[in-house]
This record gives structure tokens, C-alpha cells and sequence, in this order.
């Protein structure tokens, strides 16, 4: 029963995530922040590392988390519910807007509407990124230890990422599995060294 309970809270909770993360993807890690707080699942470091394992595997970053998430909190049947839970209002939402904007679509209000939602997700997103990059560019341990603001920069994750922005511009033809694999193994190296 209280397995089921469990698998409940999932859906409701991603559920919660897919009606109010306009923008998808990025802009549902500030909603798995405050659910890890709420429900001690996981932490800032798990969701970075959650990050970049969604990234590096196929498929839409939001639904890779939830399974993630899913799956660390109740199994298999967990990295189900979780996904489903989170696709549900995407679904209800899609199919009540598409017979209703049919008939709006030249109207003012819907426009600004979607002028307001645009704004909504880059700031969404920009929040992620923000928290992406603390966590990936800023080592608040050793900050706390040392007292040192330079220490608490970790430069080498601050290169790679401005290594591989680099690659990135100037190879833009090269497919971005290469820039994730690449990026592993020179973490790897790194961290190893």
C-alpha cells in the first residue's frame, strides 16, 4: 500500500511539473529542485548529475529526468509512472488548445498570451542554466572551508565547457554525441589525474 502511495506522489508530483514547466526540458529543473527539497529524493549534486546523464542519452531532456527520478525513487514501475505523469497535461493541454486556437488564431489575446509564455520559458531555462552552471562552475564546499573565492572555481570544469563551446562553433557539422563523449572521457581523465 504504501508502494502505491509512493507511485501516486510520483504522477502527482511530475504531473504538478508538466502543467506549470512551459518551455519543457531545461525549464523543469527549478520544479525538481523544489521537489527534492520537499521530498529529500535527491539533491542539487544528484540533479546535476541527472542533467548530464538526460543530456548524453537519447530523448527529450524533461522525460530522461522523470524516468531518472522515477527510477531512483520506486524501480522500474517509478521510471514509468513518473514520465507518464509528466506527459499527461502536455496531452490534455495539446488537445483542448488545438480545437480552441483554430478558432482564436488571429486574436490579440492569444497572441500576447504567447508572447508572455515565450518570455516565461527563456526565463525558466535561464533559471536552469544559472543552476546548471553553479554547480558544474562553483565548488561551495571549499569555498566554506577555505573562505577563498578564487578556490572555489572549479577551472577545469570552467574550460572544458568554454573548450567545447569553442569546438562546438568551429564544428558545427560535427554531431553533438561526439562533443558529450569527448567531454566524458576528458572528465574522466580529469578527475582520474
Amino acid at each position: 500500500m504504501q508502494y502505491m502511495l509512493l507511485l501516486l506522489e510520483l504522477f502527482a508530483r511530475f504531473f504538478s511539473v508538466g502543467l506549470f514547466s512551459i518551455g519543457g526540458g531545461l525549464a523543469t529543473l527549478p520544479f525538481l529542485q523544489s521537489m527534492g527539497e520537499a521530498t529529500g529524493w535527491f539533491g542539487s549534486m544528484e540533479i546535476s548529475n541527472m542533467v548530464a546523464i538526460s543530456e548524453s542519452t537519447p530523448g527529450p531532456l524533461g522525460i530522461n529526468m522523470s524516468t531518472y527520478v522515477g527510477f531512483h525513487v520506486a524501480g522500474v514501475p517509478g521510471s514509468v509512472i513518473a514520465p507518464i505523469g509528466l506527459i499527461t497535461p502536455s496531452i490534455i493541454i495539446i488537445i483542448l488548445i488545438s480545437k480552441i486556437l483554430a478558432k482564436f488564431r488571429d486574436s490579440k489575446y492569444v497572441e500576447n498570451a504567447f508572447y508572455g509564455l515565450r518570455a516565461a520559458s527563456l526565463g525558466l531555462v535561464s533559471a536552469a542554466c544559472y543552476q546548471v552552471a553553479k554547480i558544474a562552475f562553483f565548488n561551495s564546499e571549499v569555498f566554506s572551508e577555505t573562505e577563498s573565492f578564487v578556490q572555489a572555481f572549479n577551472y577545469k570544469s570552467i574550460i572544458l565547457a568554454v573548450v567545447i563551446f569553442v569546438l562546438i562553433k568551429c564544428f558545427k557539422k560535427v554531431h553533438p554525441i561526439v562533443w558529450i563523449i569527448l567531454a566524458a572521457v576528458v572528465g574522466i581523465v580529469l578527475k582520474m589525474g
